[in-house]
């Protein structure tokens, strides 16, 4: 066992290692810990939405006021100070950061307007930025001045798609369709076995990107949890996606929000539009080989055939959850947060893609040449720009945090003993 004289010499050694001028130097879970602020990550926070982080004086309103912290190791109390000291690695290996929702209770309620909320946002930002595969695009995907690039290049991939349609075709031996029932495609010039192709080789690209990007933030909290003495998990790692899976679609961690109690409803509205856009696409995508599939498979549907119908009611949650989220957005700054473009180009996306989509069903149901086949060709452009970028912009969300819930069920974060006493980090913020 170390002495305290023994310890004594070891902090006067680090100190004398260390820049005293810039190197604090504390303790974690019994190990000497060097901080080396780095100043970059601080201005970066600044920048995107985390200019407030100064103003916290560590009272612990933030993290007593969270309906969702955990009493052992609240959040995002924690994190404040990591960040006003720069520990960069140790935020970016922090599954707390993950499991705020940004509700905004924190900072309603902080006294000194530091807004804690809005900074995890911006770490959760620098965080999909970090983990990115390949890294340069997650810098590209986030910064404004790209955003005529990121525009581009969906767009010169499907006008070479487009127009290299007949020699594609001859190399996948595709020879022109008939049959006695005539079909009036949205766009003859981008066919659908086209479209399979194109798209289904992208997401492939952007399957294995994400996949490498959830590995290695998956590591990293191993990682830290093993330095902080996290050794032997208190649930296995499927029943702990169960338990995670269960939350998601239920929101209910997000519910037990104050401060903006319906906000979870514009999120659910997303997420179950979007499963079931997404649950219509891979119907048309297996056709050719989904043994439930029965006669002739013709796309595209009706407009009252089940498929088609449940495509625009997963399109109107979209449409309504991105109007609400706007809504709230402008309707007080001061209290949901303006937003940053990490958050708005994520929103407008979406917007684009189910207002473009729309107009494209309503444009093909009037036979109106050519404006069909322009508004479609957008809706494309953004649709697989939404995709093309999934693991580096906002939409990473679904990724990262699904990964980090798992992880806090884990290592039983989300659920903390409760015969465990309250820290004393709780107990403070609770006394303020």
């Amino acid at each position: 066992m170390e002495t305290a004289e023994g310890i004594s010499q070891e902090i006067t050694e680090a100190k004398t290692r260390a820049d005293p001028q810039t190197t604090p130097v504390s303790f974690a879970n019994g190990r000497l810990l060097i901080v080396d602020p780095d100043l970059d990550f601080i201005r970066t926070l600044g920048e995107q939405g985390g200019e407030t982080l100064k103003k916290c004086m560590q009272c612990g309103t933030c993290s007593a006021t969270c309906a969702i912290s955990p009493d052992q190791r609240p959040f995002p109390r924690k994190e404040m100070a990591w960040a006003a000291w720069g520990m960069k690695d140790r935020l970016l290996t922090d599954p707390d950061v993950w499991l705020c929702f940004q509700c905004n209770d924190c900072s309603m309620n902080c006294p000194r307007g530091a807004r804690p909320g809005d900074v995890l946002a911006a770490i959760r930002r620098e965080s999909v930025r970090h983990y990115a595969v390949p890294s340069f695009f997650g810098a590209l995907v986030n910064q404004p001045k790209y955003f005529p690039f990121k525009l581009l290049l969906p767009t010169v991939i499907l006008g070479l798609a487009g127009l290299l349609r007949d020699p594609i075709a001859n190399i996948l031996g595709k020879e022109p369709e008939t049959g006695t029932r005539i079909v009036y495609s949205y766009s003859t010039i981008f066919p659908h076995w086209l479209l399979n192709s194109v798209f289904l080789f992208f997401t492939a690209l952007v399957l294995f990107a994400s996949a490498a990007g959830v590995v290695r933030f998956w590591r990293a909290l191993k990682s830290a949890g093993a330095w902080e003495g996290i050794v032997t998990p208190v649930k296995g790692v499927f029943p702990s996606f169960r338990a995670t899976l269960k939350s998601i679609l239920l929101h209910d961690k997000f519910a037990m929000c104050t401060a903006n109690q319906w906000r979870h409803l514009s999120h659910m509205g997303v997420l179950f539009g979007f499963l079931a856009l997404s649950v219509v696409t891979f119907w048309v995508i297996t056709s050719g080989i989904n043994p439930l599939i029965r006669g002739d498979f013709i796309y595209p549907f009706s407009f009252w055939s089940p498929w088609k119908l449940l495509a625009n009611v997963g399109g109107l949650a979209i449409l309504v959850g991105c109007i609400l989220m706007i809504y709230d957005r402008l309707r007080d700054i001061e209290q949901i947060g303006a937003g940053t473009y990490f958050d708005w180009s994520f929103i407008l996306t979406l917007l684009i893609v189910v207002v473009t989509g729309f107009f494209t069903e309503l444009l093909h149901y009037f036979r109106m040449e050519p404006h069909r086949h322009i508004v479609y060709f957008v809706h494309l452009v953004f649709v697989f720009g939404l995709l093309m970028y999934l693991p580096y912009s906002k939409f990473a969300h679904l990724l990262y945090r699904a990964t980090a819930m798992v992880y806090a069920e884990h290592i039983g974060r989300s659920n903390p003993n409760p015969e465990v006493e309250n820290s004393d980090e709780r107990q403070e913020g609770r006394a303020q």
